[in-house]
């Protein structure tokens, strides 16, 4: 497949995917999408109003052919170089949002490492920095 999709675009894909992994998007993980999308500079210039039909169309993707496999595909060449430690920053976001981590959602933080091409290190050190940020008393 020749598709394309734009970085910012492939970072919402990215958040999609994940929020998708355990079959259930729950209003917490598309709220923290949307205010993520609203808020990080990284989506600078891009229309907030673009989010549901790019979720939509990731969502279509994912129940396709090739399904996850080509989604992933699809973010590796989206995600600029620079940015792939950012992209799984925000992935592991929206997996903490639920305070759980379901093992859909390891496993496909797993292929998301493998496809971004992260360095075990950085990839613990983001994790670790996310958890800390959803730690309660």
């Amino acid at each position: 497949m020749t598709e394309h999709i734009e970085p910012q675009d492939a970072l919402i894909w990215l958040m999609v995917c994940v929020s998708a992994a355990d079959g259930v998007m729950t209003d917490g993980e598309l709220h923290t999408i949307g205010e993520i999308v609203k808020t990080l500079p990284v989506f600078k210039g891009y229309d907030p109003e673009r989010l549901p039909g790019s979720a939509r169309a990731c969502g279509a993707m994912l129940h396709g052919n090739g399904g996850v496999d080509e989604v992933l595909r699809m973010i590796a060449e989206g995600v600029p170089l620079a940015l792939c430690e950012t992209a799984y920053a925000l992935a592991c976001e929206v997996a903490a949002v639920d305070t759980r981590l379901e093992i859909f959602e390891a496993r496909i933080l797993q292929r998301v490492r493998g496809v971004l091409r992260l360095d075990r290190l950085a990839a613990a050190a983001i994790e670790r920095a996310v958890l800390a940020r959803y730690c309660t008393l």
